[in-house]
């Protein structure tokens, strides 16, 4: 049962946050929370991994439907090897080699995807249990990561604030500093599917503002070149007429996209995910750079999901909002080194809403 804590009557608060116990995890309790407005539509949080567990949203009928990947239990997130909906760091995406220079000092990171590191490695932000604090509307998450953790320089300090509005638009802030200098990296790594119904993913359209992407080897590591978007750009295309197959097999994308400056600022919605069939649609508004685009090739499960499934390739696909992957070994590539002194302060915005 969800115990309410923001529920004074009196001030009839427009959202609520409610919680549940949902287990333990390295020796904490790790909650469920609930933030619902005054419509009906929600989203469900966790403390494992500052998590999202779902989305509820409603279609063109009006129907709410998890519009996420998730499992009913946090025994699914414990088991879970896809990061799903989880908040990722130290350093989203790959590092080269698994190590990176910063001032003339080599750092030796976590070996976790063959010869490169991915999404903090081992010590990975997915799989720790997150303190929070509870303000009206909104849960913040807070973590520290002590000096040296996956190979990382600096005693780190991370709060990652969500909150959701009664436009069904979900904000996700990362705000960090370190008492050396050292590199960040955080996104969310939720995998969308709007018309959960559906097997797979490949009638959403897509747009993705976006001209230029990095070109990558077959290991997806950056070369420091960058390239046209060409045939892989999005401005409405269908997933599936992006594809490759080999056979019947499908070969999906895991491509980082970079987004073309825009004078409309914080008004202009970088990325744009609809589907026809529930008239669902997913604008993404951030101050980051570019995204990273997977559409969910090696998606696996060992426990049932949400929908008393297993997951399955192309069940859903992410939109990881970052900073360029590798960044600490390109001189090129926009800086992801913070100071000491100074504050990581970056923002994702999911607006959900209805086309008919």
């Amino acid at each position: 049962m969800f115990i309410c804590i923001n529920n004074d009557m009196m001030t009839q608060k427009k959202n609520m946050v409610s919680s549940k116990y949902w287990g333990e995890h390295d020796g904490k309790q790790i909650m469920l929370f609930k933030i619902e407005n005054e419509h009906g539509a929600y989203i469900e949080l966790t403390n494992y991994g500052a998590t999202l567990v779902s989305v509820f949203v409603p279609d063109k009928h009006e129907e709410l439907d998890n519009v996420i990947l998730g499992y009913p239990s946090l025994n699914g997130y414990q088991n879970d090897t896809c990061y799903l909906g989880s908040t990722i760091g130290r350093f989203a995406n790959r590092i080269a080699n698994a190590n990176f220079m910063l001032d003339g000092v080599e750092y030796k990171l976590d070996k976790n995807d063959g010869a490169n590191s991915n999404h903090g490695g081992k010590s990975g932000f997915h799989a720790k249990a997150f303190d929070y604090t509870i303000d009206e509307d909104r849960i913040t998450f807070t973590l520290f990561s002590k000096d040296g953790e996956g190979g990382y320089p600096g005693n780190l300090n991370l709060n990652v604030e969500y909150s959701w509005n009664e436009q069904n638009e979900l904000s996700i802030c990362y705000t960090a500093n370190a008492d050396k200098k050292t590199v960040m990296n955080f996104t969310n790594h939720a995998y969308f599917k709007l018309f959960p119904k559906r097997d797979d993913i490949f009638s959403h359209k897509l747009t993705i503002h976006s001209s230029r992407i990095l070109e990558i080897t077959k290991d997806y590591i950056p070369t420091g070149g960058i390239v046209s978007t060409g045939d892989k750009s999005f401005k409405g295309n269908k997933i599936y007429d992006r594809i490759d197959f080999v056979g019947d097999v499908a070969k999906g994308l895991n491509i980082y996209y970079i987004f073309d400056k825009d004078e409309s600022g914080t008004d202009h919605a970088q990325c744009k995910l609809k589907d026809d069939s529930s008239g669902r649609v997913l604008e993404i508004f951030t101050t980051y750079p570019g995204v990273q685009l997977y559409t969910g090739d090696f998606l696996k499960s060992e426990s049932l999901n949400n929908r008393s499934s297993f997951h399955k390739p192309f069940d859903g696909l992410c939109l990881e909002c970052q900073y360029y992957p590798d960044s600490p070994n390109h001189k090129y590539f926009p800086s992801t080194a913070v100071d000491v002194g100074e504050v990581f302060d970056e923002k994702i915005v999911y607006r959900f809403s209805v086309e008919q």
